[in-house]
């Protein structure tokens, strides 16, 4: 799953560390996400979401190929 979180934490001058905060997880698995390393929970996608001011499916997408690929 790809994400543009990094992008929008960018645009909302947010760090790992702060959306952690606010989504109540550690900044670790911010970068996992971020990375694709970790698929976040849904209840953990609509935090993130929220707090960049976002819908889940504006930051939360599968690459066409990684699907055909698996």
């Amino acid at each position: 799953m790809r994400t543009r979180i990094k992008e929008l934490r960018a645009k909302h001058k947010l760090t790992q560390e702060q959306l952690a905060e606010r989504t109540g997880v550690r900044r670790e698995t911010i970068l996992f996400i971020e990375s694709g390393k970790y698929n976040p929970s849904l209840k953990l996608a609509f935090q993130i979401a929220k707090e960049l001011n976002s819908k889940v499916d504006e930051i939360f997408f599968f690459d066409d190929n990684e699907l055909i690929n698996k």
